[in-house]
């Protein structure tokens, strides 16, 4: 791995540490009157999502670490794993749900997300802001029952639950915000 400067980080940058992979999202450089100087950090956790707070000496060498980014298609299920595609070399890569984590509830097959390695091993999927998802099951609006705000489960074709307005129905085409899985709108 490339060996970097403290100095040098930017935003974005992944850094190997003893405590793993993590990615700098924001940094300041700090030059006190007394004193040297020093950078000082916050780093999410690239597997976790956990943000921590670090400072390093000014020039201090940071490991960098190189991370690959690349849109995948998802098949189709194999036992419990996921099978992906990658588009360009049409290699199928095995995924397993505690690598793909809250992302699962909102794959289905034939759409993509983005794969993000470090040495061959996944470490995180991006997936688009929203996804178009078809309700296969929820109870009927009552009429009548016009409560302003009010709302349902409804379980989409995936598996997961999803709470929507009253008016929408089964066999329904929804938008799900995949960062924090709620309605959005019809699609």
């Amino acid at each position: 791995m490339p060996a970097i400067s403290s100095n040098d980080i930017k935003n974005g940058i992944t850094i190997a540490t003893e405590g793993g992979l993590f990615t700098i999202v924001e940094f300041q450089h700090v030059k006190p009157g007394k004193g040297g100087a020093f950078v000082r950090t916050k780093l999410r956790n690239a597997r976790t999502g956990a943000v921590i707070e670090r400072t390093y000496r000014a020039d201090e060498r940071l490991e960098q670490a190189i991370i690959d980014k690349r849109d995948m298609q998802y098949l189709y299920r194999d036992g419990s794993d996921y099978i992906f595609m990658d588009q360009d070399t049409y290699d199928q890569v095995p995924v397993t749900p505690a690598q793909l984590g809250n992302a699962a509830n909102f794959l289905k097959e034939t759409g993509t997300a983005m794969l993000i390695t470090h040495n061959d091993e996944i470490i995180g999927v991006e997936l688009p802001a929203s996804v178009e998802l078809v309700i296969s099951d929820t109870e009927p609006g009552i009429q009548g029952d016009r409560v302003s705000g009010a709302r349902k489960p409804a379980t989409l074709e995936t598996g997961f639950v999803v709470q929507v307005p009253l008016f929408v129905g089964p066999g329904e085409a929804i938008k799900v915000d995949t960062r924090s899985g709620e309605y959005m709108t019809r699609a």
